[in-house]
């Protein structure tokens, strides 16, 4: 089983505590990430793409010419997509690109983006994370603590913490709830709270 310190935010060792090797020291699969990341970016998406078809343009009411003598090939709408200012065809419209993916595959992949912070030594355990309330306090205690770029997990969200880390462009400040694949390996460190392993723990496991 992992131990790791738990510090305070002078960075000076105030505990130890243990961490589930079925959680924190996972086997580090690339195609696991992958499949997850792409997951979480397509129910991102908005999916507000949309042209107008030849229903929606307006006009066309009048045909545009008559129907012979013109040398033209006949048209019964301005609208058509056939005419300049006309509608478009198999245009793209709104739709949801979020699909299913399955829970365990979710979970594991967690579990292996957390193992692979622990594993680069990006994983770092703080008795507490508490503010006050100010971008630029905590900026200067993330910088001191010796991390530029990490996202901070809690047990429970923090109203100061969170007010203090939403203008921090290379900070995520977040619950355990809101713990996904994509921020732990775009930010590339994770500093947790003591109280929030076990809830990790929790979210992770497979079991029932």
């Amino acid at each position: 089983m992992a131990t790791v310190n738990v510090t305070n935010w002078k960075k000076e060792k105030v505990g130890q505590v243990d961490l589930a090797p079925a959680v924190f020291e996972v086997e580090v699969k690339e195609e696991v990430l992958h499949t997850v990341v792409r997951w979480q970016l397509a129910s991102r998406r908005q999916g507000t793409h949309m042209t107008k078809t030849k229903g929606l343009v307006s006009g066309g009411g009048k045909k545009p010419f008559k129907q012979k003598g013109t040398g033209n090939a006949r048209q019964g709408s301005t609208r058509s997509p056939l005419m300049p200012g006309g509608g478009t065809m198999f245009g793209p419209v709104p739709r949801s690109y979020a699909y299913v993916l399955p829970k365990k595959t979710r979970k594991v992949g967690l579990s292996m983006a957390l193992s692979h912070l622990y594993k680069e030594g990006k994983l770092f355990v703080v008795d507490n994370m508490t503010s006050e309330g100010k971008a630029n306090e905590l900026n200067k205690r993330l910088k001191t603590f010796g991390v530029k770029k990490a996202v901070l997990v809690d047990a429970v969200a923090d109203e100061k913490v969170t007010l203090a880390a939403r203008n921090l462009q290379n900070y995520k400040y977040f619950p355990v709830a809101g713990l996904n694949v994509f921020d732990l390996l775009k930010y590339d460190a994770a500093v947790i709270t003591k109280n929030s392993i076990n809830k990790i723990i929790e979210r992770c496991s497979l079991e029932k």
